[in-house]
């Protein structure tokens, strides 16, 4: 299938290659290279079949089955139609005389999936299994395994911890709630200090979403300790406000739309993220950086500069998100230059020319592949490249990084866009590309692995 062929195409490049910038060996001799993460071979033996992790106890489907194929009960006897959405594309059960209703999927990829049940035109979680927060909704999910890959499962390590913790911005004049991850021995030895790194989450998610489904703290947990990370912070919050053009998933608005539409898209648009596109130009209107950009800056990195042991520099402190959240990224790092010198854009906030299309509005497989426009460093990323010699000065990673598999995701866009700012003098930049995944968890699982082994070295 496609997909495989893909798959296997940048397996071969990456293993020759980390990335697009490891070509451009001669202009960039100081850049360390990307080390992406080991993904599954191809006699790599099958899972057998198993039910989700996510279900409770006992409870045996969804089932991931040893092809893949995900299969699905729902007891509804009454019921006149039930749908599961899949990554929200529904697709019809069928009854049996017990009032059991059944779907066998397709084979879908490996990393987690969202998943919620329609029952008669209306929405439901599968009472059975675990809920989280996507589309603007409560869902469900399922987990795929990628056979012999484990750097994204928990192992006998040394782990960090996970700190909930509530902060008063005085901006909005209002409780906010967030996520820390600590390293490993963070309470031992309170002599050292520590770098931060602020992580934001796609359209429709918020803070929680990093952890149950991006196993942030687990991913760092086991690059530590193979040595391959420094030790850091990871801050997690929404950027919603509460302001009437906030982001953060409300349905219907900031790109998502409501529950149970039709499409494919696995987040906020790829290149969106504030209103004319946060990677293009000057972000939201407002105050530079857009109201979570206010935010963020005057409440939320001096609340964490207080209350841990941080090193409370711009050379330790990076900022990076997914789809949305590259946006918001791209709106916040570029007109603060002076507080962040990491900066990680994973499907989002790249300006590559092309406008995003949503969760629900994949575009036609037959359309070409969109082309970055011309830069005009005086505009794109809020002007932050107008002096390429000073944003080489500030800025110690450019991070880029898409799934090859358009048309939710834009490589060869990113590929070109990446050769426009070399040539254009900006000499920071990296990208990855994801093999075989579209905009995904496992995309953004795999950036956060390979963006982190470039942070604060």
């Amino acid at each position: 299938m496609i997909r495989a062929l893909i798959f296997a195409f940048c397996a071969v490049i990456l293993a020759g290659g980390t990335s697009f910038a490891q070509t451009k060996k001669a202009s960039t001799a100081a850049k360390q290279e990307l080390v992406p993460p080991p993904m599954a071979s191809a006699n790599a033996p099958a899972v057998p079949a198993h039910p989700s992790p996510y279900n409770f106890p006992g409870v045996q489907y969804p089932r991931i089955e040893t092809d893949n194929r995900v299969t699905f009960h729902f007891t509804a006897p009454t019921a006149q139609k039930v749908q599961v959405s899949i990554v929200n594309v529904p697709f019809d059960l069928v009854k049996g005389p017990d009032g059991v209703w059944t779907y066998t999927s397709a084979p879908q990829p490996p990393g987690y999936h969202n998943y919620w049940m329609i029952v008669d035109g209306a929405i439901m979680v599968d009472p059975g299994t675990q809920a989280f927060i996507g589309y603007g909704h409560m869902c469900n999910g399922f987990e795929v395994p990628e056979p012999g890959v484990d750097w994204y499962e928990i192992k006998d390590v040394p782990h960090g911890s996970v700190r909930t913790e509530n902060y008063f911005a005085a901006g909005t004049k209002s409780w906010r709630h967030i996520f820390v991850y600590t390293p490993p021995g963070y309470d031992a030895n309170l002599k050292v200090r520590y770098p931060v790194l602020y992580l934001q989450h796609g359209g429709g998610e918020d803070e929680r979403v990093w952890i149950e489904m991006g196993r942030t703290n687990v991913i760092l947990d086991n690059l530590l300790a193979t040595g391959k990370v420094k030790p850091m912070l990871v801050v997690m919050e929404t950027s919603a406000t509460g302001a009437p053009d906030s982001p953060g998933g409300r349905p219907g608005i900031d790109g998502v739309p409501p529950a149970g539409g039709a499409g494919r898209g696995r987040g906020a648009a790829p290149g969106a993220g504030a209103p004319g596109g946060a990677g293009a130009g000057g972000g939201p209107a407002g105050p530079p950086g857009g109201p979570y950009g206010q935010i963020m800056i005057n409440d939320l990195i001096p609340w964490v500069d207080r209350h841990f042991r941080t090193l409370a520099d711009k050379d330790h402190r990076a900022m990076a998100g997914l789809s949305m959240g590259g946006g918001q990224t791209a709106t916040i790092t570029m007109v603060n230059l002076d507080k962040f010198s990491y900066i990680g854009l994973f499907s989002g906030g790249a300006a590559i020319g092309f406008g995003g299309r949503g969760r629900g509005g994949a575009a036609p497989a037959t359309a070409p592949a969109p082309t970055p426009a011309a830069l005009d460093l005086k505009t794109i990323y809020s002007g932050a490249m107008a002096d390429p010699a000073e944003f080489n000065r500030k800025v110690k990673v450019l991070f880029m990084s898409f799934g090859t598999e358009p048309p939710l995701e834009n490589p060869e866009g990113l590929k070109k866009h990446q050769e426009q700012l070399i040539a254009a003098g900006i000499k920071n930049s990296y990208i990855y590309l994801s093999p075989g995944t579209t905009h995904e968890w496992q995309t953004w699982r795999r950036s956060l692995y390979t963006f982190a082994q470039v942070l604060f070295k």
